[in-house]
């Protein structure tokens, strides 16, 4: 199978996570004999930097005319440190989301029971943890009117969603239920908030067309603390784009690292996978980034865009077995580790490379299955 794929990698540890998902990616080609075509193009603030554009325009000419995209994170501690900058990298993230059409964003929380030890949480309350996020990406405040006005003393943001952006994220989640445990549970502020209460009325309506699937709301702030008091009671979590950001960081100590989570932003078209972590510039440059949620986007590249089950199960298993033999890097490092297991970035890609195609060979799996 022929397919283009564009690789983003942004800033800051985006560059050393996405090289490593990429040598996944090409191990898989040559396993099962496909044919991936690489590209890279620039965003964040490495384009701004180049261009003055977060998004450039090639950029986006790239996005827009290949199969899938690998992206790494944008985000630098200028812009943190001075609000005023009217340019941000974030800008290009947003505005790539919107052109693209990528409205729904998948985050699986899948806990690996060999790092139940490397999380806060207790081990009992843990284990069998398996949770799929949908969080909206195209609506809400960070997409609704914002300014100031008072001569700067008042900021404001508008929280917006309308009834169609609602319906078609809904439609996916209890889409995504009926071939899981066939629960979905909506997640909002409609106590207080008018665009919550459009969001639970539209779920509701949505959800008649599902009669197999059951239906619970929760408000963000209850669901925040049953995320961590009972994880095992979720199965699919819909929600808007403050509240899913949120949540789904946190989220993360369930699955022991953020270095731990992958995700696929997905449309009606092209669909962007990238690791749920930002651009961390205090260790960008060391080589102790974890990889595997960027290996973990590209088990889900495979499958979501290119419907490649066979080969983004064998990276999930390669990601488990190297899990198993007990190699780590720093973030989910326990006192069980020895010195010598610890991996940097490199090497922890390497080992999964390496497993992939230990397993390959132990399966027969080749371009002729």
């Amino acid at each position: 199978m022929n397919k283009k794929i564009v690789i983003l990698p942004g800033d800051g540890i985006g560059k050393e996570v996405t090289t490593e998902g990429k040598s996944v990616l090409i191990k898989i080609a040559e396993i099962f004999g496909h044919e991936f075509e690489f590209d890279e193009a620039i965003i964040g603030h490495d384009a701004i930097e180049a261009t003055g554009n977060p998004l450039p325009d090639e950029t986006l000419t790239k996005l827009k005319n290949c199969d899938a995209i690998l992206f790494g994170a944008v985000g630098h501690p200028k812009y943190d440190n001075d609000p005023t900058l009217k340019v941000r990298p974030e800008q290009g993230l947003l505005k790539m989301r919107k052109e693209l059409g990528l409205y729904a964003n998948l985050r699986p929380i899948k806990l690996f029971d060999e790092l139940l030890e490397a999380s806060s949480i207790k081990p009992e309350i843990l284990k069998g943890s398996d949770i799929l996020f949908f969080r909206e990406l195209t609506g809400d405040v960070y997409f609704g009117e914002k300014g100031r006005r008072d001569d700067g003393n008042t900021a404001y943001d508008l929280m917006i969603y309308q009834r169609y952006e609602v319906e078609r994220i809904a439609h996916k989640a209890f889409q995504a239920a009926r071939t899981r445990n066939k629960k979905v549970t909506s997640v909002d502020k409609a106590n207080v908030l008018e665009s919550s209460r459009l969001w639970r009325e539209t779920v509701q309506e949505v959800g008649k067309q599902y009669p197999d699937v059951q239906l619970e709301h929760l408000f963000v702030d209850s669901a925040a603390m049953k995320l961590i008091q009972n994880p095992r009671s979720f199965d699919v979590v819909v929600t808007g784009n403050l509240f899913g950001d949120i949540l789904t960081d946190e989220a993360s100590q369930i699955a022991g690292s953020m270095g731990m989570l992958a995700s696929a932003s997905v449309g009606d078209k092209v669909g962007l996978y990238e690791p749920i972590h930002g651009s961390a510039h205090d260790i960008t440059g060391k080589g102790i980034a974890n990889p595997l949620a960027s290996i973990l986007s590209a088990a889900l590249l495979l499958d979501i865009s290119f419907g490649m089950k066979q080969e983004s199960e064998l990276v999930i298993k390669a990601v488990e077995e190297t899990l198993k033999q007990g190699y780590r890097t720093t973030d989910i490092a326990d006192a069980k580790t020895t010195r010598e297991k610890i991996l940097n970035t490199q090497n922890m890609g390497a080992q999964v490379v390496s497993q992939l195609a230990k397993i390959a060979s132990q399966l027969s799996v080749s371009a002729n299955n």
